[in-house]
């Protein structure tokens, strides 16, 4: 078709006058002919990939950059578990426990945290931390950050101001009741109840862990009613190291590779584990 149009507009072309009309025809043929060819290097336009931010449970406020309402952090392309959401407990001005040589559970935990992150990406995890320093985000907040994320679980450290020195625990919420509300939606307040069994045996494993790294530490995972875990909607822990009332602070140090060492180990024997519950995808 297009030989045919180019034979009849060339012999219409050689009948033209010379001048300025007939070299005016002759670039517009050249352009018309050039013009397919031009059109099959072009790369064919795609339409650009979905990028509409994932749905969150609750607007999480920023915190001294450790996590942002309009960029929460993103989850490897691997399905099942791959974040470790870190909390640090307390902070700013809730300084938690309080050892006798002026030792602050809520800078500890911040040290414990960052041998900790180490561990956990050495084995493939991503981690997201509510802080990164001397901030205090609310309880409401750092659950939040946790709920927002899609394959996560929530490690929250603690150190105690009871307990045999040198030992570390395991706690897991206690139970509650998977309650919804009329509209179908789980209190707030009991995100974490679909996710209790999950927890339980996330905080076996790492409670099995931190008995072989210190004497005198359970063997199992305990329960109490930690306010923190009870608004996570995933399987979550807390770690209680014991504690700030040792005499001497490098005894106290010494303990977090070892800690380090436990929470990702037992993270990792739990991914094989880890499921999504059947939340409803709806928290209120």
């Amino acid at each position: 078709m297009l030989l045919r149009v180019t034979n009849r507009a060339a012999n219409f072309l050689s009948k033209m006058p010379l001048g300025g009309y007939r070299r005016f025809a002759c670039a517009l043929l050249l352009a018309f002919i050039a013009l397919p060819a031009i059109s099959a290097q072009e790369p064919a336009q795609t339409p650009p990939p979905n990028s509409s931010t994932p749905p969150v449970a609750r607007p999480v406020p920023a915190a001294g950059g450790a996590f942002s309402s309009t960029s929460p952090p993103q989850a490897p392309s691997r399905a099942g578990l791959n974040i470790v959401v870190l909390d640090p407990a307390h902070g700013g001005t809730d300084t938690g426990a309080r050892g006798t040589g002026g030792v602050r559970e809520s800078e500890i935990v911040l040290e414990f945290a960052v041998k900790v992150r180490r561990a956990l990406e050495l084995l493939g995890f991503q981690v997201v931390q509510t802080r990164l320093a001397n901030e205090n985000p609310s309880f409401d907040d750092r659950s939040a950050l946790a709920n927002a994320q899609t394959g996560a679980v929530f490690v929250t450290l603690h150190i105690s101001s009871t307990g045999p020195p040198g030992t570390a625990r395991v706690y897991v919420n206690s139970d509650l009741p998977a309650e919804r509300e009329a509209n179908g939606l789980i209190p707030w307040d009991r995100a974490q109840a679909p996710f209790l069994g999950l927890s339980h045996k996330l905080g076996d494993l790492v409670q099995g862990n931190l008995a072989q790294q210190f004497r005198g530490s359970p063997g199992d995972a305990q329960t109490s009613a930690v306010r923190q875990l009870r608004t996570t909607a995933a399987p979550a822990i807390a770690v209680e190291i014991s504690s700030v009332s040792v005499e001497n602070r490098q005894d106290l140090d010494g303990m977090a590779p070892g800690v380090a060492d436990a929470i990702a180990r037992g993270v990792a024997a739990f991914r094989p584990s880890y499921v999504v519950a059947g939340v409803g995808g709806a928290i209120r």
